[in-house]
C-alpha cells in the first residue's frame, strides 16, 4: 500500500497532548472474549503510536512499501540478531509480509508479528537440544575450523542439522575464549602464589562447558519465560525506530526503568547502560561514580559476564536489562567483577567497587598547568548539570564561571575548557557558558518540524573571560558540548581540539504519555506506557545542523578508536544532516593566527612518538575488528590472542610511562577544602597526577603557548 503524504490532522499545540483519541469498534468487538479484548487494546496501541508519530515527529515518513520493507529487516535483525534459531524457510515464509506490514499497521492487524512470535518460540525450543547435546562431549580443538562472527556475512541456514553444526562452532568458540581467559588468571595467580593448585588444559576444558551449560539453561530459562508482549515490544520499537534511533515505545514497566537503560545512573558502578543486539551496552559513564574512579570501564563495553566476589560469572547475553542491573547492583563496599568485550575486540575482567556517587566529581572543577614559561588554566567539566527544582541550585555555566574567575586571579596565560566524554545536559547553561566567552550574540538554533528556527542567544553582555581559549572534546562529546564548541568555532573565538569529529547527535526528543490520547470510553485498556519522539533539531548560528557531522577539531589527535565507526552515525535510520538559513553574528578578532597555530601543532603531533604509536595501535584495532572470521584450533587460536594481548600490554606500558613534565597544582582558592577533607585529597591527589601524563592535555597547553606568542 503507498501511503503518501501524511497529512497533519491536528494542530501543533492540540498535538502535544495528541487531543482526544477515538477507536470504532465493529459489533465483534463489542462482545469480545479476553482474547478479543486484548485485540483490540493491540489496536488501540499500534493507532496512538502512530497518531502521535504523524503528528508529532520532526520528520514523520510515509507509512508505504518502503516503510514496511525497512520495518521486516529492522525486526528480523532484533529478534534473530545472530541468526542462530530461524532458518531459511520461516524468513521465506515470513518474507511474504515484507511489503504489508505498512497495511498491517494501519489496519491494526498483527499477522506478521503473530507469525514470527510462533515460529521463533518453536525455533528456540528447538535450539535446547542442541547445546545441552553439544555440551555433554569434550570438544576437539586440535581440527582445523573457523566460525565466522559477523552474521551480515552469514546467510539464514536452510536445515536444522546446518544450524546445529553452527551452534557446534559458536560454543567452542566460547569455549576457547574461557579455556584462554583462564589460563591468564591462572598464569597471573601462579607469578604470585607459587602453592596455587594448577589445573591442566582438560580440566580447564570440562569447567569451561560445565559453566557454558549452566549460562545456557539459564538463557533458555529465561526465553521460555518470554510472552507475547516481551516480542511485541520488539516488533514496535522496529517499527518506532524505523523513524530514528530515539524514538522509541516504552511499556509501561520500561517507563519506568528508563532512568536505568537511557538516562540515568545504574546505583552501585554508576554506569549507563543499554540493550543493544542481545547485548548490555555501556553507552556512558557516570562522573564521580565507582567505574568513572576505577577507569578500566569504558563508552561502548559490552558486558558479556557479571560475577560477585568469590561467585562464578553469570553470563548476561540476551537478558533484559532490568535483569542485568539486578545482578550488577548491590550494598556500598562490595565487589562486582565485569567481563566485558571492548571496541576492539578484547575479553577483560573489570573489578569496580560498589559505592555511591561522589557528587562533587560531576561538578567543573579547575588546575593550574605550567610548562616552558606558560601558565594555563584548566577547567574540567563533566556533564552540563543543572538543578531546575531548587532556586539558586548548582548549575555549569555559573560554576564555570566561578572556575574562571578564579584561575584570572592566577594570572594564566590561557584556558582550556575540556569537554572530552561530556554527552550533554542543560542547553541553558551551554548557552549561558558560551555567553562567558563572547559579549553576546546567537548561540544555537532550534527547529521544529512546523515552526521557523528559534534563535537561542546569549543576551549578556559581559564576556568573564576574554584570552586565548582551547575547548577539547572527543567522539563522546554531545549534545550541549556541541552546541558550546561548534559556537566557539563559528565565532572563531578558539580553537577545538580532540578527535576528528564529535558525537553528532543534534536531535530533541520529547516524552508523551500515551493515556492521554484516550477519552473515557477506552480507559479499561490503560496503562498503553509511553512514547519518546524526536521533535527538533539544533543548528549551529553558520546554518548547518550538529546531528551525523557533529563538530569537526580544528585540530585532531590521533586516538585508539579514530577509524571505527562511533557516534550517531552507528545507528540505523539516523537523521541526515541538512542546513538552514544562517544567523547574523560577529565574528571574534583573535590576536593569533589560527591557521599558523594549527600547523604547528599539526607539525608536532605528527614529529610525536606517543601520537604516532596511538595512530599505529588505531590502525591495528580496526584491523582486529575487521577480522571477522576466528580459528578453532587451540594453538591458532591460543597464538593469535596471546599476539593481541601483548600488543595491547606495550601499548598499554607506553601510555602508564609518559612521562611529560607537565607541573600541575590546584588552584590557590580550593586549597584549604581540599586539605580538611580525606576523601576529597585522595581523589584530587588521582586526578592531578593523571593529569601531569595526560598527552593530548600537553599539546593542548602548548597550543596556548602558540596562541599567545
Amino acid at each position: 500500500m503507498k501511503f503518501k503524504g501524511i497529512q497533519l490532522l491536528l494542530s501543533t499545540a492540540a498535538a502535544i497532548l495528541f487531543c482526544s483519541y477515538i477507536l470504532y469498534e465493529t459489533s465483534a468487538e463489542k462482545g469480545a472474549s479476553l482474547d478479543s479484548a486484548d485485540q483490540v487494546k493491540d489496536k488501540v496501541l499500534v493507532d496512538v503510536l502512530m497518531q502521535s508519530l504523524k503528528s508529532n515527529h520532526l520528520a514523520p515518513r510515509n507509512i508505504d512499501d518502503a516503510f514496511s520493507k525497512d520495518v521486516f529487516t529492522l525486526y528480523l535483525e532484533r529478534l534473530d540478531y545472530n541468526k542462530r534459531f530461524l532458518l531459511s524457510e520461516d524468513i521465506d515464509a515470513l518474507k511474504k509480509f515484507e511489503t504489508s506490514i505498512d497495511d498491517q499497521i494501519i489496519a491494526g492487524d498483527y499477522s506478521f508479528f503473530n507469525l514470527s512470535y510462533a515460529l521463533f518460540m518453536s525455533r528456540t525450543k528447538e535450539a535446547k537440544e542442541y547445546y545441552t547435546k553439544i555440551l555433554e562431549e569434550p570438544f576437539d580443538f586440535s581440527k582445523k575450523e573457523f566460525l565466522e562472527l559477523d552474521e551480515e556475512k552469514r546467510p539464514y541456514l536452510k536445515t536444522r542439522k546446518e544450524l546445529e553444526s553452527f551452534w557446534f562452532k559458536s560454543l567452542k568458540y566460547e569455549a576457547l575464549t574461557r579455556i584462554h581467559e583462564m589460563e591468564r588468571k591462572q598464569e597471573k595467580a601462579s607469578a604470585e602464589n607459587d602453592t596455587l593448585t594448577v589445573m591442566n588444559f582438560d580440566e580447564m576444558e570440562a569447567k569451561a562447558r560445565k559453566n557454558m551449560t549452566r549460562s545456557n539453561d539459564r538463557f533458555f530459562d529465561r526465553l521460555e519465560k518470554w510472552n507475547r508482549e516481551d516480542l511485541k515490544e520488539i516488533y514496535l520499537n522496529a517499527v518506532m525506530n524505523v523513524f530514528g534511533p530515539h524514538t522509541g515505545y516504552f511499556p509501561p514497566k520500561d517507563k519506568e526503568n528508563f532512568d536505568i537503560s537511557m538516562s540515568g545512573q545504574l546505583e552501585g558502578i554508576g554506569a549507563q547502560l543499554q540493550e543493544k543486539d542481545g547485548y548490555i551496552k555501556v553507552v556512558n559513564i557516570v562522573p564521580g561514580s565507582p567505574s568513572y574512579l576505577q577507569g578500566e570501564l569504558e563508552e561502548g563495553d559490552l558486558i558479556l559476564k557479571v560475577a560477585q566476589e568469590g561467585g562464578s560469572p553469570i553470563d548476561i547475553t540476551d537478558t533484559r536489562i532490568d535483569d542485568a542491573v539486578k545482578l550488577i547492583r548491590g550494598p556500598k563496599g562490595t565487589k562486582v567483577l565485569l567481563t566485558v568485550k571492548k571496541l576492539n575486540g578484547l575479553i577483560k575482567e573489570i573489578p569496580i567497587v560498589r559505592d555511591v556517587v561522589v557528587l562533587a566529581e560531576t561538578y567543573a572543577k579547575s588546575a593550574v598547568i605550567e610548562e616552558n614559561g606558560v601558565t594555563v588554566g584548566y577547567i574540567r567539566l563533566p556533564k552540563f548539570y543543572a538543578d531546575f527544582n531548587k532556586l539558586g541550585g548548582r548549575s555549569a555555566a555559573a560554576d564555570v564561571k566561578t572556575e574562571l574567575l578564579k584561575l584570572k586571579a592566577e594570572g594564566v596565560d590561557g584556558v582550556v575548557l575540556d569537554l572530552r566524554g561530556n554527552g550533554g545536559g542543560s542547553l541553558r547553561d551551554a548557552i549561558e557558558m558560551t555567553g562567558h566567552f563572547i559579549e553576546n550574540g546567537p548561540v544555537v538554533q532550534v527547529k521544529g518540524r512546523f515552526s521557523r528556527a528559534d534563535i537561542m542567544r546569549d543576551n549578556d553582555k559581559e564576556v568573564v573571560y576574554d584570552g586565548p581559549l582551547v575547548v577539547m572534546m572527543n567522539h563522546f562529546s554531545a549534545s550541549a558540548s556541541e552546541i558550546l564548541a561548534a559556537a566557539i568555532q563559528d565565532y572563531d573565538r578558539g580553537i577545538i581540539m580532540g578527535s576528528n569529529s564529535s558525537f553528532g547527535k543534534g536531535t530533541v526528543q520529547r516524552f508523551y504519555e500515551l493515556d492521554r490520547s484516550l477519552n473515557a470510553s477506552y480507559t479499561q485498556y490503560r496503562p498503553l506506557g509511553a512514547v519518546k519522539i524526536t521533535t527538533q533539531k539544533f543548528y549551529r548560528i553558520n546554518g548547518g545542523a550538529t546531528q551525523l557531522r557533529g563538530v569537526t577539531s580544528d585540530i585532531e589527535f590521533p586516538t585508539q578508536y579514530r577509524y571505527i565507526d562511533m557516534g550517531e552515525k552507528e545507528q540505523d535510520f539516523v537523521m541526515e544532516w541538512d542546513e538552514i538559513q544562517p544567523t547574523p553574528y560577529t565574528v571574534w578578532k583573535p590576536s593569533y593566527s589560527e591557521k599558523d597555530v594549527v600547523k604547528r601543532s599539526d607539525d608536532r603531533i605528527q614529529a610525536s612518538p606517543p601520537f604516532m604509536k596511538i595512530e599505529e595501535n588505531a590502525l591495528r584495532l580496526k584491523a582486529q575488528r575487521d577480522e571477522t572470521e576466528v580459528s578453532l584450533n587451540y594453538e591458532e587460536f591460543s597464538q593469535k590472542q596471546k599476539e593481541l594481548d601483548a600488543q595491547e600490554d606495550v601499548f598499554d606500558q607506553m601510555m602508564d610511562e609518559l612521562d611529560l613534565g607537565l607541573k600541575v597544582t590546584n588552584v590557590a582558592a580550593d586549597l584549604e577544602a581540599i586539605g580538611i577533607d580525606s576523601v576529597k585529597a585522595e581523589i584530587n591527589e588521582r586526578w592531578i597526577k593523571k593529569l601531569t601524563n595526560d598527552l593530548m592535555l600537553d599539546e593542548a597547553v602548548q597550543v596556548i603557548g602558540d596562541m599567545g606568542s
